[in-house]
This record gives C-alpha cells, sequence and structure tokens, in this order.
C-alpha cells in the first residue's frame, strides 16, 4: 500500500517512539524509504532533546497518525470490532477529511486493530509532542467516534477516559467533551466545566475561559477541515452557554 495523500512528506515526531513502529507495520517499505529521505535532510531527524519546531505538514501527518491509532482503540474497547463501528468510522473520515482519506485510512485502522496498540505508551507520545488545544481537538474526534453509532457503552467510555488521562488532558476537559456529546440533566453545565450550582457571574466567566480555550484558531496549523470540526466544538461551547442562560432566564 503506498503512503496516503494526507500523510505524505516527512511525518515529523510520529516517526520515533511506539508511533513509529505502528507507522513502520502499517506502510512497510514505503514508509521506511520516506525515513531515509528525511533523514538526508537539514534537521531531518530530532535528537534526543532536540527543540525542533515541526511544519504545520508534519504536525497534521502526526495528527492524523493519532486518530487512526486512537480510534483502533475506541472500536476495540469492548472487545470485539462491529462492522457497524467501522462504518460510522469509515462515514466519520468520509465526511470530516474527504473520500479519497476514508478509502485509504481503513485499511490501516484494520492492520491496527489486528494489533495490540498500548495507548499509554502511544499516548505518552503524543502529549510530548502535541500541544493541548490539538490534544483537545484529538480527543474531541475520538469522542465523537464512539458516539457515531447513537450508543456510548461504558467500556467506551473508561477507554475515553484513559486515554484522556494519558494525553494529559484535565478530568474537567475531559468530561467536558464528553458531555458535548453525552447530554443528561446537567451536560451543559459539564461543558463549561461548571457545577449547576455555579452563580450566573461564574457562568458568564467560564463561557469566556473555555470560549477561548476551544476556539478554533488555536488548531489553525492542522489545516482547514480540522479546523472547521474545531469550530463545531466552539460552537458545542455555545450551544451549552445559550442552554443555561434561557434555564436562567438571562
Amino acid at each position: 500500500m503506498g503512503v496516503t495523500k494526507w500523510i505524505t512528506g516527512v511525518l515529523g515526531w510520529a516517526y520515533f517512539g511506539p508511533l513509529g513502529g505502528l507507522i513502520g507495520y502499517l506502510l512497510g517499505s514505503a514508509i521506511e524509504q520516506y525515513i531515509d529521505m528525511s533523514r538526508q535532510l537539514p534537521g531531518g531527524e530530532a535528537p534526543a532533546g532536540s527543540t525542533r519546531n515541526y511544519t504545520a505538514t508534519e504536525q497534521r501527518n502526526s495528527f492524523f497518525v493519532s486518530l487512526l491509532v486512537l480510534s483502533s482503540a475506541i472500536i476495540k474497547a469492548d472487545g470485539r470490532i462491529h462492522p457497524a463501528e467501522m462504518n460510522c468510522v469509515r462515514d466519520f473520515f468520509r465526511r470530516n477529511f474527504g473520500e479519497d482519506a476514508a478509502r485509504q485510512a481503513m485499511p490501516m485502522l484494520e492492520r491496527l486493530n489486528a494489533q495490540n496498540v498500548n495507548i499509554y505508551q502511544v499516548g505518552d507520545q503524543i502529549a510530548a509532542n502535541m500541544n493541548y488545544s490539538q490534544r483537545l481537538q484529538l480527543f474531541h474526534y475520538l469522542v465523537q467516534i464512539a458516539t457515531a453509532d447513537g450508543t456510548f457503552s461504558q467500556s467506551e467510555k473508561s477507554v475515553l477516559e484513559a486515554i484522556g488521562t494519558v494525553i494529559r488532558l484535565s478530568g474537567s476537559d475531559v468530561n467536558s467533551v464528553i458531555a458535548m456529546f453525552y447530554k443528561g440533566a446537567e451536560s451543559a453545565y459539564a461543558v463549561l466545566e461548571v457545577s449547576p450550582s455555579a452563580s450566573n457571574d461564574e457562568i458568564r466567566a467560564a463561557y469566556r475561559r473555555m470560549a477561548m480555550k476551544n476556539h478554533p484558531d488555536k488548531v489553525a496549523t492542522l489545516g482547514p477541515d480540522v479546523q472547521k470540526a474545531a469550530a463545531e466544538k466552539f460552537r458545542q461551547v455555545q450551544e451549552a452557554y445559550e442552554t443555561i442562560k434561557r434555564e436562567r432566564g438571562l
């Protein structure tokens, strides 16, 4: 299988560590050629302790590799791989990244499903190399995938919470993103990371804080499709605020 259109050029930090091993398994000799090429380029291989700044393309490609790897963990959360879940992931990639990306991603996802992926090792690498806003958007995608079939099992929720921990998101942010999809009586408050007993001034301050944290511009380097998805996350924060305002007559 050739290198996909959205995993082109140098993959940056995702080459190294546990993600690098998975990429090598998925793409075989094609990726080895790219690795060899990257090591001939100035700054192609970042040595330990390097402060190299990766390009937007490298960040984006590493983001997608991370998304595929962790999507597999979500699919296998209940110990089985359901065709309906794979179809949901295919539809998700098609909607968010286009038909070509969906067609090329699915064989890679099938190979990942045959592997035992250590989310703790992978999550450690992601947390060390991806900024907080990018990790928050990655987690939003994963929750969206987990709920794409209209159900949200406890095993999926447990895996999501574990992923949130290992990619070093705060517990309140993990609960906030889950609440965007797992609607309940107090979900709007959970989205804003406040309790139902919060004052009106605390609600307003929480909205301003969450709006800033989830602004689409914070993931602009990952490309317009990811930024568009971040805009949806931003809208969900606004929706939660409007729900509370209506409830309180503000």
